[in-house]
């Protein structure tokens, strides 16, 4: 399928249709002595779609991820995942929402090294309050299975590569099928050969079990993979890129780095 590329562009705006996967109107995040690190960012992620966001250090990705998983509350604008609205949310909705709406792949991974891998991919049920009763093993089994680690249920994440714990991670990310997945530079850590086989994993999971995907990553090869690449800069989004390639994200990330300097 043929898809339109867009260059770089200054401001951003939501786009109107059906209920979005993931939506930020005019998100802005501040901190202390006037620090902007968001600025008034639109941006709608139809559900079903991969979209990579791209910009340099301290263009603002890791904040927006941070803020569109509900992991930190925005200044100004609002999000919304699955058309819930997150700003009106007290603390223990907030969670709800982070626990049954959000799978988040971080970059630290966060394994429990005293849990088994069949342990670390059902946690979000188990905190969620699954007995010994509940089929919450079997749901983490199917999550091991789909990332090719069902075999491996029963071991310490210590006894895995770190392409295997990157994979345990995404299974707990997928295990309660969330309407979005945040995925904080998940291949930052491996080699090319285990990185492609996460984002196959990734775009598996968007092509074959209808997830919506949210990478960040500084990598214009695993960007290659996503529908969509979103590039920020100072805060703002600078452009959006369909079917990127990893030559064309290059250039664009060369021309905002020209564009700090003039």
């Amino acid at each position: 399928m043929f898809r339109r590329r867009v260059g770089v562009l200054e401001g951003g705006t939501a786009v109107s249709g059906p209920v979005a996967a993931l939506e930020l109107d005019g998100v802005s995040r501040e901190y202390r002595e006037g620090v902007r690190a968001l600025d008034a960012v639109s941006l709608r992620v139809p559900a079903g779609r991969f979209v990579a966001v791209m910009g340099r250090s301290g263009s603002g990705k890791s904040t927006l991820l941070q803020c569109a998983a509900g992991l930190d509350r925005p200044t100004s604008g609002t999000v919304r995942i699955g058309g819930t609205d997150l700003s009106g949310l007290d603390e223990a909705a907030l969670t709800r929402v982070r626990r049954d709406q959000v799978g988040f792949v971080f970059q630290a991974l966060n394994l429990v090294p005293s849990l088994s891998v069949l342990e670390n991919a059902g946690l979000p049920l188990l905190l969620a309050g699954a007995g010994p009763d509940d089929s919450w093993g079997e749901r983490a089994l199917r999550a091991l299975a789909a990332v090719g680690l069902a075999d491996r249920a029963d071991d310490a994440p210590a006894r895995l590569s770190g392409g295997q714990q990157q994979r345990v991670a995404l299974a707990r990310a997928l295990v309660t099928e969330p309407a979005v997945v945040f995925a904080d530079e998940p291949t930052g850590a491996l080699d090319p050969v285990t990185a492609a086989d996460v984002l196959a994993l990734l775009r598996a999971a968007v092509e074959e079990r209808g997830r919506t995907v949210v990478m960040v990553t500084h990598d214009p090869a695993a960007a290659a993979w996503a529908d969509e690449a979103v590039f920020l800069h100072e805060g703002r989004l600078a452009g959006r890129t369909e079917s990127p390639d990893a030559q064309h994200v290059r250039d664009v990330l060369r021309d905002l780095a020209l564009r700090s300097r003039s």
